[in-house]
């Protein structure tokens, strides 16, 4: 190995020392020991360690095809403590900074598109939903007042014909007479229950549009 590959040897490892500082600082900044379950943070360490290896070989196969020296790691812990001594409290001062500037870009966009998008979708959903509401409670009404009056309208017409079955019905046999009454009865039940639930579908209807 020549001199100048050493040179460089060493010029890459305090670098790659440097580098090694400033990563496990920025590490320890994301990753919250405190937080982080044990099992977990023993994965995210084996693989902070194994890119930082991989490296690492790779500087140093690309500068003296990875050969290994004991000023090598003399080089890396030269690294380590320049970064220590002269640009750690720089570097994180610089990283919190980004943090700060990327979260508060993120909270930012969030909120843009919440008021631009979102908001205004929302609000034309609402007024569609109350248009419908309106619609179809005056339609009810309307649809609720032809029935009633073609009800009656129905009811004065076949008045005769009520009033000759009644009377039909007086000359039929008791059982006769009770079998129709059931029935009619069930029918009025029927009738009945139909009008509750148009009645509670009406009130649902009102109480949405007041909304």
């Amino acid at each position: 190995m020549t001199l100048t590959t050493q040179f460089y040897t060493m010029l890459a490892m305090t670098g790659m020392g440097a580098w090694l500082g400033a990563s496990l600082d920025t590490y320890r900044l994301f990753v919250s020991r405190a937080k982080t379950a044990r099992w977990l943070l023993f994965i995210h360490d084996i693989l902070f360690w194994i890119v930082q290896g991989l490296l690492f070989f790779y500087v140093l196969l690309n500068v003296n095809e990875g050969e290994l020296r004991v000023y090598i790691f003399l080089a890396v812990l030269l690294g380590i403590a320049t970064y220590q001594s002269l640009f750690k409290r720089m570097y994180i001062k610089i990283l919190k900074f980004a943090i700060h500037l990327a979260v508060s870009l993120y909270q930012f966009a969030k909120k843009l598109i919440q008021h631009v998008l979102f908001r205004p979708v929302l609000l034309l959903f609402k007024l569609l939903i109350g248009l419908i509401t309106v619609v179809s409670l005056y339609s009810y009404r309307v649809s609720a007042f032809f029935a009633k009056c073609l009800f009656k309208i129905v009811t004065f017409l076949l008045y005769p014909l009520f009033f000759l079955l009644k009377q039909l019905l007086k000359l039929l046999p008791e059982k006769w007479r009770l079998t129709f009454k059931r029935y009619f009865q069930k029918s009025a039940g029927f009738l009945q229950k139909s009008k509750k639930l148009i009645i509670t579908i009406r009130s649902t209807m009102i109480r949405i549009l007041k909304r």
